[in-house]
């Protein structure tokens, strides 16, 4: 059951967000249909692991505070999100501190999954299985949304559990041993103080002042004799 393009799932991405002041990507919902993923390991105010399929133009997207796990006795807690834009899966970098989710972003995992049931009946029924073809995640799992936020709040609780398979493994906590991404090789510290990190930042104006400065400087040191 396909969604209608002009029904947009990026309204609640926009809603939340100040583009004048986000480091954030726009809300462009993209037209080719894909079947990319991504986990981003994203150290803003609690680190947590963003897992993000695609599907209709845009990201879906679950917010997993533990990480995912290959063992299937294991049922982590996964926070819907909104949809996010397809831009957002090829980020990592900085997102300076005092913008919205401050922090350094690392691409854990990426690759390109398949669905097990009907993606749209899956999401409305909050059941969705899925086949994972990744760097370090790789067989079967499923979302499954619970009955009510346990807190009382507003959230939209799901557990996403790993399936039994060639890939389960008992015990198996990838994100307490694979501490590098899977893009750079880089640690979350060196992606933070890294001088080629990606940094977002929504004050173009700024960003292009603070490099003619820097130029200006390299210049000016360059042209001093020598002693």
């Amino acid at each position: 059951m396909a969604r209608a393009r002009s029904e947009d799932l990026l309204a609640a991405y926009k809603a939340k967000r100040d583009f004048g002041k986000t480091p954030e990507p726009g809300a462009k919902r993209a037209r080719a249909k894909g079947n990319s993923f991504v986990i981003q390991k994203h150290a803003a105010r609690r680190t947590h692991f963003d897992f993000r399929l695609e599907h209709d133009g845009v990201l879906k997207s679950w917010a997993v505070t533990k990480g995912p796990s290959l063992d299937p006795g294991e049922k982590r807690l996964a926070v819907r999100t909104e949809d996010h834009p397809l831009e957002y899966g090829g980020f990592e970098g900085v997102i300076p501190k005092g913008e919205y989710g401050g922090g350094p972003v690392m691409i854990w995992d990426e690759g390109t999954w398949e669905p097990l049931n009907d993606i749209d009946e899956g999401l409305a029924k909050g059941d969705l299985k899925f086949r994972l073809h990744g760097h370090r995640l790789n067989g079967d799992f499923v979302l499954v949304r619970m009955k009510k936020d346990r807190t009382g709040g507003k959230r939209e609780n799901w557990l996403l559990i790993k399936k039994r398979d060639d890939h389960a493994k008992d015990g198996g906590e990838p994100t307490l041993t694979e501490m590098t991404s899977v893009k750079s090789g880089r640690t979350m510290d060196q992606i933070e103080t890294g001088e080629d990190s990606a940094v977002w930042t929504s004050n173009k104006a700024q960003k292009k002042t603070q490099t003619r400065i820097k130029r200006a400087v390299t210049a000016k040191s360059a042209r001093k004799p020598a002693r």
